[in-house]
């Protein structure tokens, strides 16, 4: 019967396709030995061929021989199989994150890597019905949204999980009519993982109010992860039309977030996070709901969150792996010529006849103003006397008019002599004004950064 459902799930939902190359995850443990023993019986009636990967995490002491079993048993089967030993607890603990999490990461990584090495189309996990049960629960208790609740898929990138509508007992049941051996996992009833308080507490104490609660939360994950496929299609669009830049991070469209409904917003924004940060792994509800907060706050407000820095800039929300870092500079001009900035473009400087003076131009009499002068980055309580105004006026104050967020203000070349006298592209002060009679003057020309 197993074998049947495995069979017609591999071809109705086209996990595989004739001649694709399987590459199996092979634990040791009975779920990862009767997805091999299957995949062997059906290889020859899907056409595809099979490739077994082993990893030992070099937790337990007696890791080494789930290595052997696994390689005796692929040996008997015929079935090539790569094996490699990573160290997980020296991983966690050099990443600063928990075994679990150092142990998925360590095994996603080295699947992937064999994969591409022997040309493998898709990887076969061994995860089933029972493991989907606790993964809802497990998100659920994390505060995880309706896309994390969808559970795993059947199907997700280049992975498959032939298993995912068979329970544990039929797992069992076929394993004891083929007489299968397998490893038996202590750390699988080690309760100080959450998941294993999920699957020897939780669950049976569920299962006394409804002892269907294991389908159920089946079902639930199957119609969400339907819904999850149609909403993914819409964000996109949504996500497409909003990115306004995306060559320093990502920056969207602050109007076009908040004129969207709360659940489109939320979802747009989760899409966001994770085209930042990589993955939506570890994402929870209550980051979004900060994301979201951000929209209606402070024009320059920011927060951090896990593995992305996120600010509100004026029209835009501006999402990075880090904070930008601007640091401060100073240059010394000593005559004519061009000055490359540290943070890109140029400044030209050079006498001769006027020539009129533009936003990225400006003109000074030569007769009042020399050399050296300094181009430098702006600094709290800078001043200018601008063009037109009367008296003078904060630096801060005219960013903030001009609509200049933080960063670009700390990596704004400023020309100074005794007193600030250009903010390029800006305003120029109220003084050496060259005078009609002035046949040369000194011209600067602002050159800005190509984008």
């Amino acid at each position: 019967m197993i074998q049947q459902t495995v069979y017609d799930l591999l071809l109705g939902e086209h996990l595989v396709d004739s001649g694709d190359a399987v590459l199996v995850a092979v634990s040791g443990g009975i779920d990862s030995v009767v997805l091999l023993h299957l995949l062997h019986a059906l290889a020859p009636r899907l056409r595809v061929t099979l490739h077994a990967a082993h990893l030992d995490h070099a937790i337990r002491r007696n890791s080494a021989e789930d290595t052997a079993f696994v390689i005796d048993l692929c040996d008997r089967l015929a079935v090539p199989l790569t094996t490699e030993r990573i160290a997980v607890p020296a991983l966690a603990a050099a990443q600063g994150t928990g075994l679990e999490e150092a142990g998925r990461q360590a095994r996603r990584d080295f699947l992937c890597r064999v994969a591409r090495q022997h040309n493998c189309q898709v990887i076969a996990l061994g995860h089933h019905a029972d493991d989907q049960a606790e993964t809802v629960l497990h998100r659920l208790l994390r505060g995880s949204s309706a896309s994390g609740l969808a559970g795993m898929r059947l199907h997700h990138g280049a992975c498959i999980r032939p298993l995912l509508r068979v329970t544990r007992a039929d797992i069992e049941e076929y394993a004891a009519e083929h007489h299968l051996n397998w490893c038996e996992d202590a750390s699988n009833r080690d309760i100080t993982f959450t998941r294993n308080r999920i699957r020897h507490q939780l669950l049976p104490q569920l299962r006394e109010f409804n002892p269907r609660i294991d389908s159920h939360l089946v079902a639930l994950a199957e119609r969400l992860a339907v819904e999850e496929d149609f909403w993914a299609g819409l964000v996109a669009e949504h996500f497409d039309r909003l990115l306004t830049d995306s060559r320093d991070g990502l920056r969207l469209s602050v109007a076009g977030l908040q004129a969207l409904h709360r659940g489109v917003r939320r979802r747009v924004l989760r899409h966001a996070l994770g085209v930042v940060r990589g993955s939506v792994m570890t994402l929870a509800a209550p980051q979004i709901a900060a994301l979201e907060r951000l929209l209606h706050g402070s024009s320059q407000a920011q927060l951090d969150l896990p593995g992305v820095w996120a600010a509100r800039r004026y029209g835009e929300l501006w999402l990075r792996t880090a904070a930008p870092s601007c640091q401060p500079f100073s240059v010394v001009v000593d005559g004519p010529g061009i000055i490359d900035l540290p943070q890109g473009g140029r400044l030209i400087f050079s006498y001769g006849p006027p020539q009129g003076e533009g936003v990225l131009a400006v003109e000074f009499s030569a007769a009042t103003l020399f050399f050296p002068l300094t181009i430098r980055s702006f600094q709290p309580g800078d001043r200018l006397r601008p063009a037109g105004g009367a008296g003078s006026r904060k630096l801060k104050e005219l960013f903030i008019d001009a609509k200049i967020e933080r960063e670009r203000r700390r990596s704004w070349p400023l020309l100074v002599g005794e007193d600030i006298l250009w903010i390029p592209g800006l305003r120029r002060c109220d003084s050496h004004w060259p005078t009609p009679s002035e046949e040369q003057v000194l011209r600067v020309v602002f050159e800005p950064a190509l984008p």
